[in-house]
């Protein structure tokens, strides 16, 4: 058991240093475009898919028109709204080809990366960076006993969540009135 306890506390030192590096510059910007936007579409893959998917469904929870960019009932992206799309490596061919399509739009793409030079972050207008070793990519990252992207999915996923909760405190919304809007059929 004590290889539990050590490998757990690993993880979370890790973790740990990834939000001690993160970069706060484009924390306002991603805010302001979060209460700007009414509609807002996200799109993600893998592991990274799951924890957007997750925070999707917290944006639909404080009342936005939030839209999974691979369902199909996904309607046409605008001029008016948000596309956000997380991509480890900023290398990713189809996501990358989905980014030139949004911007086609005219939408505000935001991208999460752990690589803010890569190519498809240097299409987004708000890059969100989360400095983790992620599958594929290499650079100035917090390294890793963790198997391939493991580090940045799980840094995206609390990423997500502590923007999400910036979010309900920036506005004053309030708890009751999330836990209203959360699906009822359960």
């Amino acid at each position: 058991m004590s290889e539990f306890r050590d490998l757990s506390s690993t993880v979370v030192a890790e973790l740990g240093e990834v939000f001690r590096r993160v970069p706060l510059d484009n924390i306002d910007a991603a805010l302001d475009a979060l209460e700007k936007h009414r509609r807002i579409f996200v799109l993600g893959i893998g592991r990274e898919g799951l924890g957007s998917k997750a925070f999707a469904m917290r944006l639909t929870h404080f009342g936005k028109t939030v839209h999974w960019g691979w369902d199909d009932t996904t309607p046409a992206v605008t001029k008016d709204d948000l596309f956000i799309m997380p991509t480890g490596p900023s290398n990713i061919p189809h996501l990358h080809y989905i980014a030139e399509k949004v911007k086609e739009t005219g939408a505000t793409l935001l991208v999460a990366t752990a690589v803010p030079d890569g190519p498809t972050a240097e299409l987004a207008d708000i890059v969100l960076t989360i400095p983790a070793r992620t599958y594929g990519a290499d650079g100035d990252v917090v390294d890793t006993v963790q198997a391939m992207g493991s580090l940045f999915e799980q840094s995206l996923w609390i990423f997500w969540d502590v923007l999400y909760l910036m979010l309900v405190r920036r506005t004053g919304a309030r708890f009751e009135d999330l836990v209203a809007r959360h699906r009822n059929f359960e």
